[in-house]
């Protein structure tokens, strides 16, 4: 057996091997990765349940909110029309607020023997009610007990440092001797004068919160309310509820989009929920808190793991055979492989090799274009300077000055051809830079057309514009005026007697859009319609008509360099029309800053 015959066979057995690695480390990854996504089943579907469970919930305690805010704001509004109330607040006989108010709220709080309901499961009647002054502070009513009554720095709490808009929600903790401290939720209404439309005044209510999490008690979620840095949660301890209110103020500080997290609690996991209860009020800010025991869901986590585990070691097993099996398999092509993919190799040579040979041809073709144009221009020169010196002599017949002139007018040309191929040579070897301003398309349009205008015109065309005074472009003054001389000569070349031009411009986005349209009877065909941009190619419409076929496609090169283009629209029996895009000046330096 020949050494090159057994290199292959050798490098088909590595291939083997590698390949068979290979499938085991995927059986063994897939494996891990189903091991990984059991675990985390159970977790995710009791964090599920529980979301919208707790989700459920505030939807809840949301309905009762609306409802009983709309209540609030009906009654309300009926209690700013109360001659009584409004007057005791307008004319400032605060004396006359309370008792008049007593009747008219007589629905909203519920007395019993002239203290409010202790009902608790009437969450639509209020505990107590306040007013406030058109400063926010609170106005003591002479009979608290009729009321509601509050600690003098329960009551203090009330003020606000402005009357509010709208609607307001708070949140009041009061403590009672020998009882656990209660959360009670405020709701503050203004009140709005008739004469002016601003608030004199604001009716604080007080209620008995919705009770969170009461349906839930088999599931272990225990709920509260955390305020001012401190939990009310009266199933956890107060080192509990301490702890609690210190992670939870960490949180609350910076905004996150995660509103849970872990935290162990009595040295057992669990899963906290908190949410913001009254946003953009201007009470402190109350967040409704709940916990999520974790300990049965470790727990079945565990045992997921171990189940897994068992029917991860068949897998494995039944996966090493099958890779086995299949590396066998899967390793024949690799013969065909290894003798396509030397002349694979080959041909990707031969083909680099040409494409490097085609890119030198292409550097040598501009380079060649360049220096010939270059070494064109001395000679051409020398020609006009002695044609010039004929031209001044006087002892030449007068039609040897029109020949002398003639040959002055193909040297022009000749220049000017010159000076097309050392621009489109510049353009092909990528040295053309564009020093990018802002120019005034409009100037520059109009600069041009009072040229055309003043050229002698046997034709009698005429010229119809339409763009507005001050239409700015990204791009260098010099090379948009080049595009813009192209289009307008030839809509003069190519036009008939008695035509017309027209030169019109819009903004469309980002982009400020140019059109020249002209009269003709000799539309493009659609054959040489594919040509027109190639240069040197003048459609065959041309002959009587002076050019040299370079001004279309050094004019569709130039736009293109702005980030821009130049294309033909139409041409018909009736008209020819070029546009010409470029990008509006603002919209240029930002997409340049962007890059940048």
């Amino acid at each position: 057996m020949s050494a090159p015959e057994n290199g292959k066979k050798n490098g088909v057995t590595s291939f083997r091997i590698k390949l068979l690695v290979a499938m085991m480390l995927m059986v063994v990854a897939m494996t891990s990765l189903g091991l990984f996504l059991a675990e985390r089943k159970v977790a995710i579907e009791a964090e599920r349940d529980l979301i919208q469970d707790f989700r459920n919930e505030l939807a809840t305690l949301h309905g009762v909110q609306a409802m009983r805010k709309s209540a609030l704001a009906e009654r309300c509004v009926d209690l700013v029309k109360r001659p009584r109330i409004h007057a005791a607040l307008e004319d400032d006989a605060l004396d006359l607020l309370y008792p008049s108010a007593r009747t008219e709220l007589r629905d909203l709080v519920e007395m019993e023997d002239g203290r409010p309901s202790s009902n608790p499961r009437d969450q639509m009647h209020a505990k107590f009610y306040r007013f406030l002054d058109s400063r926010g502070a609170v106005i003591s009513p002479p009979h608290p007990t009729e009321v509601g009554e509050l600690r003098p720095a329960e009551e203090q709490s009330l003020t606000i440092p402005s009357l509010p808009p709208g609607e307001q929600l708070g949140y009041l903790p009061r403590e009672a001797a020998g009882q656990p401290t209660v959360v009670d939720e405020l709701v503050v209404m203004p009140i709005f004068s008739n004469q002016s439309g601003q608030p004199i005044g604001a009716l604080v209510l007080g209620f008995k919160p919705v009770e969170f999490g009461r349906d839930r008690s088999e599931k272990g979620i225990e709920s509260g309310i955390w305020l001012q840095g401190r939990t009310y949660l009266p199933a956890l301890t107060e080192s509990e509820q301490k702890a609690l209110g210190v992670e939870l103020n960490r949180r609350t500080a910076t905004p996150a989009d995660e509103n849970r997290f872990e935290m162990a609690i009595d040295e057992q996991p669990h899963l906290v929920f908190y949410k913001r209860l009254n946003p953009n009020s201007l009470y402190p800010s109350a967040y409704e808190v709940a916990v999520y025991p974790m300990a049965d869901a470790r727990a079945r986590r565990r045992q997921i793991r171990i189940q897994v585990i068992l029917v991860g070691a068949i897998l494995l097993g039944a996966g090493l055979l099958a890779s086995h099996f299949f590396s066998q398999r899967l390793s024949r092509p690799v013969e065909k492989l290894a003798v396509t993919s030397e002349e694979n190799r080959t041909q990707r040579k031969r083909a680099e090799a040409a494409l490097e040979l085609t890119s030198e041809e292409l550097q040598r073709s501009a380079r060649f274009s360049a220096d010939a144009s270059h070494q064109l221009k001395t000679p051409v020169t020398v020609l006009r300077a002695g044609i010039d010196e004929l031209m001044a002599r006087e002892n030449f017949p007068p039609e040897v000055y029109d020949q002398l002139s003639a040959l002055l007018h193909q040297t022009y040309r000749i220049t000017s051809v010159i000076d097309d191929l050392l621009l489109l040579s510049r353009v092909d070897a990528g040295r053309l830079q564009i020093n990018f301003g802002t120019v005034n398309l409009s100037q520059l349009l109009e600069e041009w057309i009072d040229d055309l205008s003043a050229l002698p015109d046997e034709l009698q065309i005429r010229v119809e514009t339409n763009f507005p005074p001050d239409l700015r472009i990204a791009g260098e003054r010099s090379y948009v005026a080049l595009i813009v001389q192209n289009l307008l000569e030839n809509a003069r070349k190519y036009n008939v007697s008695g035509g017309y031009i027209c030169v019109f411009a819009r903004e469309e986005g980002d982009h400020v859009v140019l059109c020249v349209e002209n009269s003709t009877t000799r539309p493009i065909s659609e054959a040489a319609r594919e040509h027109i941009f190639e240069r040197f190619h003048r459609c065959g419409m041309g002959e009587n008509i002076p050019g040299h076929g370079l001004g279309l496609n050094l004019a569709r090169e130039v736009a293109r360099l702005h980030g821009g283009d130049l294309r033909l629209v139409r041409s018909d029996d009736e008209c020819t029309e070029f546009e010409v895009r470029f990008r509006v000046a603002q919209a240029a330096a930002a997409v340049l800053a962007h890059s940048a």
